[in-house]
């Protein structure tokens, strides 16, 4: 059976059935649950520490009013976090190289930021598809300009998410079929090319937890605008 470098970016099945929603249900069994108990263990603490964190990034450059988002932007964020990072280990399923997947969290998320702004602030929010100060004969050009860059926000967040872990995985693939080739006819290459997939390995477990961040933030940005 011949298989492509790219077979590992289909998605998982079982007698037909996909199992995409429970690679994406999965990582949030790993998380350790709340507890009543006045003190806690150590991996609660850090979890809790580590939420805290991460909501404080996100709600600090927003308003009150964009604080009710906190919950669900933070979510995101740790989904993200853990499907990316444990994605990187051995036959498992990334759902986030899948582009339709990602687009099915961009789209409505940009969406509900637009329709927020138009309900909210529906003048501001106009105004940004025309930059004040525009002389006359350049309006018709900077509209269509500005508004197929609005359209175009949640294709850039879903290719930009599915482009950077797919091209980290085929790129870990590739330097790992090396080192499988070169292990019985070239031992000290094969070293030298298992060291470059180490720190390739750290460089895309950094890149896994930058993205997941970058996603969020500027969704956030996207919410900042229409608040």
């Amino acid at each position: 059976m011949n298989l492509s470098f790219f077979d590992q970016f289909m998605s998982p099945h079982l007698m037909g059935i996909p199992l995409t929603l429970l690679s994406l249900l999965l990582p949030t069994l790993l998380l350790p649950a709340p507890n009543n108990r006045w003190v806690t263990n150590r991996l609660s603490t850090l979890q809790l520490w580590l939420l805290n964190t991460i909501t404080k990034q996100l709600m600090t450059p927003l308003n009150k009013k964009a604080h009710k988002w906190a919950l669900i932007l933070t979510s995101l964020m740790t989904m993200l976090l853990a499907i990316n990072l444990l994605g990187l280990l051995p036959y498992t399923f990334t759902p986030t190289t899948q582009l339709s997947m990602n687009m099915a969290l961009a789209f409505p998320l940009w969406l509900a930021t637009l329709l927020t702004g138009l309900r909210n602030q529906p003048s501001i929010s106009i105004g940004h598809l025309l930059p004040e100060g525009t002389p006359t004969p350049l309006i018709p050009a900077l509209i269509l300009i500005e508004t197929t860059s609005l359209l175009i926000r949640p294709l850039a967040l879903g290719v930009r998410l599915t482009a950077n872990l797919t091209a980290g995985h085929l790129l870990i693939q590739l330097i790992s079929t090396a080192v499988m080739a070169l292990l019985p006819i070239m031992p000290v290459m094969s070293t030298l090319t298992a060291m470059i997939l180490f720190l390739l390995t750290i460089l895309e477990i950094a890149v896994a937890m930058i993205q997941a961040y970058v996603f969020v933030l500027l969704l956030t940005l996207y919410l900042q605008e229409n608040i």
